[in-house]
C-alpha cells in the first residue's frame, strides 16, 4: 500500500526544510530559557535585585501570550514562507537590541518584542512542515520541527548560558540573533514559497477562537502540558534539598531533562500519527503517573535523575496536540497552530505558580510532582470531555478519515 502523495506545496529536501525551521525552534527555545542562567550576571550589570529579573522572564512570555493571536490575525494574507523569514528578522532584532540595553526596563520591554513572534513562528512552521510530507506523516514532520526547541532545553541553553559567562550576557543573545538570521536565510533557500491566501483575512482567523473544539484543544495544552513545568521549574532545589544532589551535578540533570524530552517529542509524534485519537489520553495519563511518581523518587538520587528524564518525556504531548489542532481548526489554521505555543506558555505560568503555592503551605519540594499529576488529570478529564461533546454533535473526531 503506497503512501498518500505529498500536496503541491511539497519540499524538494523536505529534510532540509524541517532543519531550516527546527534552527528557528532551537534559537527561540535558547533565547527563552538562557536567561534563567544567567539571572545574576543580568542583575548585576543592570543593577538591580536578582529576582527582578523575573520581570523579564515574564515580559517574554507576556509577548508570547500576545504575539500568537496578533500577529496570526494580521498577517493572514501574507505567504507563509514570507513570514517566517519576518517573524525571525522581528525575533533577532529583539534579541540583538536586548543585548544593547544598558537600563533594566528597557531590557524588560525588548524581552517583550522578542517573544511577539515566538507563538506565530511555531505555528505557522508547523503548518509548513506538515503541508511539505503526506498526510500521514504530518506529527512526526511537526515533531521534527520541535526538535529545534527541545534541542535548546538539552544543548542550546546550557551552551548559551556559558558564552554569556565567559564574553558576557550580552553576547549570548547576540548569538541567539545570529542564529535568527541565519534560519532566515535557510528558509528563504530551502523552504518552499506557498501561494497566498487570498481569502484569508484577520476575521476569519479571528473565528478559530470561537470555535468549541479548538478551544478545548487549547484547554488540555494550557492545563496538561502544566505539570512538566511544575516539576521542572523547581527540580534543582528538590533534587538538592531531599537528594542530597551537589550543585555540580545541575547540568547533568538538566541534560537528562532535554534527553528525556527529545524522546518523548519523536515518540508522542509516531503514535498521533498512528491514532491521534488514542495518542493524546495515553499520553496524558503517562504524564500522570511519571509526573506523580517523581513525588516518590526525588528522595534518591539515581531514581530522581531517572524521573527527571522521564518528566522531560511529557513533551509527548507538543506534536500530538498541534496535529489536533490543525485538524478542527477549518479555515482558521494560522490562528489556532500559534495559539497553541501560547497554551504552552500559560502552562508553563500556572504550573510553576500552582506549584509554589503547595510548597509555600509547607509541602516537601517534591510536591511539585503531585501537582503535575494532577494537572495531568486535569488535561485528561478537558480531553474526554470534548470527546463526549463531540460524540453528543456527532462531529468526527480530528484525524478521522
Amino acid at each position: 500500500m503506497t503512501s498518500p502523495a505529498p500536496s503541491p506545496t511539497a519540499a524538494r529536501h523536505p529534510r532540509l526544510a524541517e532543519f531550516a525551521l527546527a534552527l528557528g525552534g532551537f534559537g527561540i527555545g535558547t533565547s527563552e530559557f538562557v536567561i534563567m542562567g544567567l539571572m545574576p550576571r543580568v542583575a548585576a550589570d543592570l543593577q538591580v535585585a536578582t529576582a527582578e529579573v523575573g520581570y523579564a522572564i515574564s515580559s517574554y512570555a507576556l509577548g508570547v501570550v500576545v504575539g500568537a493571536p496578533l500577529i496570526a490575525a494580521l498577517a493572514a494574507r501574507v505567504p507563509r514562507r514570507t513570514l517566517l523569514i519576518a517573524l525571525m528578522l522581528v525575533f533577532a532584532v529583539g534579541n540583538i537590541a536586548s543585548a544593547l540595553a544598558t537600563t533594566f526596563w528597557p531590557f524588560v520591554g525588548l524581552r517583550f518584542l522578542a517573544g511577539l513572534p515566538h507563538g506565530a513562528y511555531f505555528g505557522v512552521a508547523a503548518l509548513v512542515a506538515a503541508a511539505a510530507v503526506p498526510v500521514d506523516q504530518r506529527a512526526r514532520a511537526i515533531g521534527r520541527v520541535m526538535l529545534g526547541l527541545t534541542g535548546a532545553i538539552l544543548a542550546g541553553a546550557p551552551l548559551a548560558t556559558w558564552l554569556g559567562q565567559w564574553l558576557g550576557w550580552p553576547s549570548a543573545f547576540v548569538g541567539v540573533g545570529g542564529i535568527a538570521l541565519t534560519t532566515a536565510a535557510l528558509i528563504r533557500l530551502w523552504v518552499p514559497p506557498q501561494p497566498r491566501d487570498a481569502t484569508a483575512s484577520p476575521r476569519r482567523e479571528l473565528s478559530a477562537l470561537a470555535k468549541p473544539r479548538v478551544l478545548i484543544t487549547l484547554g488540555i495544552a494550557s492545563i496538561g502540558f502544566g505539570g512538566m513545568f511544575a516539576v521542572f521549574s523547581y527540580v534543582m532545589p528538590t533534587l538538592a534539598s531531599q537528594a542530597g544532589m551537589r550543585e555540580t551535578l545541575g547540568p547533568l540533570a538538566l541534560a537528562i531533562f532535554g534527553v528525556g524530552t527529545i524522546a518523548g517529542n519523536l515518540v508522542g509524534a509516531r503514535a498521533a500519527d498512528r491514532d491521534l485519537n488514542r495518542a493524546i489520553p495515553g499520553i496524558l495519563l503517562w504524564c500522570l503517573l511519571v509526573q506523580g511518581g517523581f513525588y516518590f523518587a526525588a528522595n534518591h538520587l539515581v531514581t530522581g535523575l531517572l524521573f527527571v528524564g522521564l518528566v522531560g518525556t511529557s513533551m509527548a504531548l507538543g506534536p500530538a496536540l498541534q496535529t489536533r489542532l490543525m485538524d478542527v481548526a477549518g479555515d482558521a489554521q494560522t490562528m489556532a497552530a500559534s495559539m497553541n505555543h501560547a497554551a504552552f506558555n500559560c502552562a508553563n505560568a500556572l504550573g510553576a505558580w500552582l506549584a509554589a503555592l503547595v510548597i509555600q503551605a509547607g509541602a516537601v519540594w517534591s510536591a511539585s510532582g503531585l501537582v503535575g499529576a494532577a494537572l495531568a488529570a486535569g488535561g485528561l478529564g478537558v480531553f474526554l470531555v470534548g470527546r463526549r461533546l463531540e460524540r453528543r454533535a456527532a462531529v468526527p473526531a480530528p484525524g478521522t478519515p
